[in-house]
């Protein structure tokens, strides 16, 4: 494995651990904030540390579509999980997302941009089962119009996905998320204030602790991190790796809301683990493709 495949996968999986506590941190501070307003409050306070960071690629990537891109893939993506998740249990929330890598690969492979084997496919096709079975099982709070607003999230999340390697190449990946993240941050404000009315004063402080939590840990970090792995690699591997998200949304859930987890959500998730190692070894771009790839992105 070269050493740009291996930082790539590094910060990958970086990215879905961090991205595993989004969900948990996400459902506390929904008890201050509704969704719209989480939204704009994490990438408001994201997005800033990122500009900053990223500060010497910001002209390259202030553009209309990264800002679209991100308007689409984060600030609706973001509002559409967070109704889902005030309105489900932590680990059906967290475990849904193990639907984005087959979702990623469906929608590469419908544009021809596909690259996954067979061994990828059963991957996903394994993980996608073992996401089912879980949310089949049902038990605590979770309930399907909550599943089904999650699961619409992810299906944007995959789209965007596909979409994001064109408007990173040849930019900084912190700089473009940073973008992104303020639009996204843009389109959620008057869809807040519309639906949500007024944000509610906060009645302590464990509801913005889990904000602050969440727009640094759960946003900033992961969010420039994947950035910087997906720039490197296919889409479909790079989704391959959100899968460890649902893995410790699950655990989260379990250990700090108390959701079931019983033998049917345990087969699911040991179902979610199989499916990673199998698409992770199945989804890799061959060294050929990827070195003209990096070639490309490097004279753009």
């Amino acid at each position: 494995m070269d050493r740009n495949r291996r930082t790539a996968f590094v910060a990958l999986t970086a990215a879905g651990l961090l991205w595993g506590f989004s969900v948990p941190l996400s459902k506390l501070a929904l008890d201050w904030l509704g969704p719209g307003w989480l939204t704009v409050a994490r990438f408001a306070v994201a997005a800033p540390l990122l500009a900053l960071a990223g500060r010497r690629g910001l002209r390259a990537a202030l553009t209309w579509p990264v800002a679209a891109g991100g308007a689409g893939g984060y600030g609706a993506v973001i509002v559409l999980q967070n109704a889902g998740i005030a309105r489900t249990s932590v680990s059906h929330a967290a475990l849904i997302v193990g639907a984005v890598p087959v979702l990623v690969a469906l929608i590469a492979v419908g544009l021809g941009r596909g690259s996954a084997n067979r061994t990828a496919w059963l991957g996903f096709g394994l993980a996608l089962a073992g996401v089912g079975l879980v949310a089949g099982a049902g038990g605590g709070d979770a309930a399907l119009a909550g599943d089904a607003l999650v699961l619409a999230s992810v299906t944007g999340a995959a789209a965007f996905m596909v979409a994001q390697p064109a408007l990173l190449a040849g930019r900084d990946p912190v700089a473009v998320t940073a973008v992104q993240l303020a639009a996204g941050g843009a389109l959620a404000l008057p869809l807040a204030v519309a639906l949500e009315g007024a944000p509610a004063a906060p009645a302590g402080a464990a509801g913005v602790a889990a904000a602050l939590a969440l727009a640094v840990a759960g946003t900033a970090a992961p969010f420039a991190l994947f950035a910087f792995g997906q720039a490197r690699v296919a889409p479909e591997l790079a989704g391959a790796f959100v899968n460890l998200e649902p893995l410790v949304g699950a655990a989260a859930g379990a250990l700090a809301f108390h959701d079931p987890f019983g033998p049917a959500q345990l087969a699911g998730a040991a179902a979610v683990v199989a499916g990673i190692a199998l698409s992770a070894a199945g989804a890799r771009l061959p060294r050929e493709r990827l070195r003209v790839r990096v070639r490309l992105a490097a004279l753009r």
